[in-house]
């Protein structure tokens, strides 16, 4: 069985790293941007099944994206990250995508994957 793939957008490198280890130990292949256009770049040669996205990213907010991405990328779970309190309306638009805070708890994600 082929391993699932992870996409990590995200500016923060500590973050990212922390993210990748926790996604390589339980046997994902991961991937990591640290810019949108990056980011957006690797969604079509990757095709991850998990997408995490950073909102403040150093070339434009990521969450922008959000409509975009679901659209162009339908098959992939979309989790929308971000250091700040966030509108909760954005969960009535588009009831498919989990929202994250961080920092993000294991335990959180162990819940997440299960």
């Amino acid at each position: 069985m082929p391993k699932k793939k992870v996409l990590i957008i995200d500016d923060e490198a500590d973050f990212c790293l922390l993210l990748k280890t926790y996604f390589v130990r339980k046997n994902f292949d991961v991937h990591i941007s640290h810019t949108l256009q990056e980011g957006l770049s690797e969604l079509d040669q990757f095709e991850p099944d998990i997408i995490f996205l950073d909102n403040n990213l150093p070339d434009g907010l990521g969450w922008e994206k959000t409509e975009f991405i679901l659209k162009n990328h339908h098959q992939a779970q979309l989790n929308l990250i971000s250091a700040y309190q966030y509108n909760p309306s954005l969960l009535t638009k588009f009831p498919t995508v989990r929202i994250w805070e961080k920092p993000i708890s294991m335990r959180e994600l162990n819940n997440y994957l299960s």
